[in-house]
């Protein structure tokens, strides 16, 4: 995305008001919601890699309204000389709202360290808890940021009924804290190391390069058969790999 592309972005008609200006603006106006934080009923039965259910407690933290998109990033290219994502030319994905994909693990810190700088506030991907936390948007006990129904309408149909390409940011309801995409549409990478058998053993420490081979993701998927997932499903991918539907949120401590 080049700066002539950046200077022609087009803000898709109702695009709320919170992502319309970080589109129009550039990551200077990333906007962040606060969160408490609290103590929560983390993981579920549905699958072992989410047990054993348990109470997990997460700090204040602050949360951007959606995914990072096109127009966002390009920003950080253009000032970094950064590698633009493996899917940066393909016109499935790069259109300038919607959430960049095909960023690394990797890509997606050099992001927040250079937000870090832009906005002189850390920027950091989130833990599994934090992202279960935002995730959940405040009720507890539900399957899914928005209830116990899974969507499965329009754009979110089951397979090729249902879209074939990111959709852009906040074209779907928000959940309760206001955040957007937090069941659908790109994987979003977490900061810590996946491990398949739960959360029964010795945490991996996020910081050792090679305690695991898979970094932790979560969020669902337009490219999945069934486009959106429970709030306590977890996912993972190689570090280094880029995805067609693998993007990142920026997290933030409180000010």
């Amino acid at each position: 995305m080049s700066e002539s592309r950046l200077a022609a972005i087009s803000i898709p008609t109702g695009t709320p008001a919170a992502i319309a200006c970080v589109l129009r603006d550039g990551p200077r106006a990333t906007n962040f919601i606060p969160l408490t934080g609290g103590t929560f009923t983390m993981g579920s039965l549905a699958r072992p890699d989410e047990q054993p259910i348990h109470e997990a407690t997460v700090g204040p933290f602050a949360v951007a309204f959606a995914p990072v998109s096109n127009a966002e990033f390009a920003h950080f290219i253009e000032a970094t000389g950064h590698e633009p994502p493996r899917f940066w030319d393909d016109e499935r994905f790069n259109a300038p709202a919607q959430p960049v994909v095909g960023v690394s693990w990797f890509d997606a810190n050099d992001y927040c360290a250079w937000l870090s700088e832009l906005l002189a506030r850390p920027c950091r991907l989130p833990t599994e808890a934090e992202r279960e936390f935002a995730a959940r948007g405040g009720l507890e006990g539900a399957l899914y940021p928005w209830g116990d129904e899974p969507w499965t309408d329009g754009t979110l149909a089951l397979g090729a009924k249902g879209t074939d390409r990111p959709l852009v940011t906040g074209s779907r309801p928000h959940n309760g804290y206001g955040l957007y995409h937090m069941g659908e549409n790109v994987h979003e990478w977490c900061s810590g190391w996946y491990d398949p058998t739960g959360y029964a053993g010795i945490p991996l420490d996020p910081t050792d390069p090679d305690a695991a081979p898979r970094r932790a993701s979560r969020g669902g998927s337009w490219r999945h058969h069934v486009k959106v997932t429970r709030i306590a499903a977890r996912s993972a991918l190689a570090p280094g790999a880029r995805y067609n539907d693998y993007g990142m949120r920026v997290y933030a401590g409180l000010r």
